[in-house]
């Protein structure tokens, strides 16, 4: 599925106004638990040229759009490098996981100069995004009883803790579950169930041992971070504003 959307791609890419940096896979498919019918979620950078960040008007940070193959929803989101890097610069794990996604549809040389100032903006601080972002999707989880929350919520905290000890950006659940010890063995099956539909059911999951164990990974983020060799802050600042600064396209 993912070759053939390249093709489409192409030609999205082309019909952009701005050129693209980069674009790459996210969603369930990075995170490695894909259902047959997942929506494919591409995210990047675009440019714009100087003068629409000079000017009167606002400048279009962010763009989307989506459209369907073949029964499948694909959207691209794109936002301006000057935005993105500030994100980067934020804590932001989620834009950290698009730049350094193996899932890459669109490069150029640009990205490969961007993953390699990636390195210096991972602080110890970035467990506070993955403790956030886990929360958030067991209270879906809780509401919804659906796999997919839950999965993204684990997901979130193996994470975290495999970033905090090892200053590396994992975001794939079946590859964390064999590189962080004590990750729960089942989640393995509940991957397996999550390939069947997209929106399905927790059916059968045991969810007070699971509490237990989200509760208890919360812990082991906790202890990863604190004894985590990672900075408390951003060491490519002055790298990336440079960075920005020379990949912005003069006025059109």
């Amino acid at each position: 599925m993912l070759d053939a959307m390249t093709a489409d791609l192409t030609s999205v890419i082309a019909d952009q106004p701005d050129p693209l940096l980069f674009a790459t896979v996210s969603g369930a498919h990075l995170y490695g638990f894909p259902s047959r019918d997942s929506d494919i979620d591409l995210r990047g950078v675009h440019v714009l040229p100087a003068a629409a960040l000079l000017g009167l008007g606002e400048p279009e940070e962010t763009r989307t759009r989506m459209w369907d193959r073949d029964g499948v929803e694909m959207d691209l989101v794109t936002h301006d490098l000057r935005k993105f890097v500030r994100l980067m610069l934020g804590r932001n794990g989620y834009v950290l996981e698009q730049l350094l996604s193996p899932l890459v549809v669109h490069t150029t040389p640009a990205h490969a100069e961007l993953v390699a100032l990636a390195p210096g903006v991972l602080t110890a601080h970035h467990a506070h995004h993955y403790r956030g972002f886990a929360n958030t999707q067991w209270r879906l989880f809780g509401k919804t009883g659906e796999l997919k929350p839950l999965l993204y919520a684990f997901r979130a905290l193996l994470t975290g803790i495999h970033l905090m000890r090892s200053g590396e950006v994992r975001a794939d659940l079946p590859t964390l579950l064999g590189e962080v010890t004590g990750a729960p063995p089942y989640l393995a099956e509940l991957i397996e169930a999550k390939a069947a539909a997209e929106h399905g059911p927790a059916a059968g999951a045991d969810e007070a041992r699971i509490g237990r164990d989200f509760q208890a990974l919360h812990a082991v983020l906790d202890a990863a971070q604190a004894g985590s060799a990672l900075p408390d802050g951003a060491t490519a600042h002055a790298a990336l504003d440079d960075f920005v600064v020379r990949h912005r396209p003069p006025h059109r």
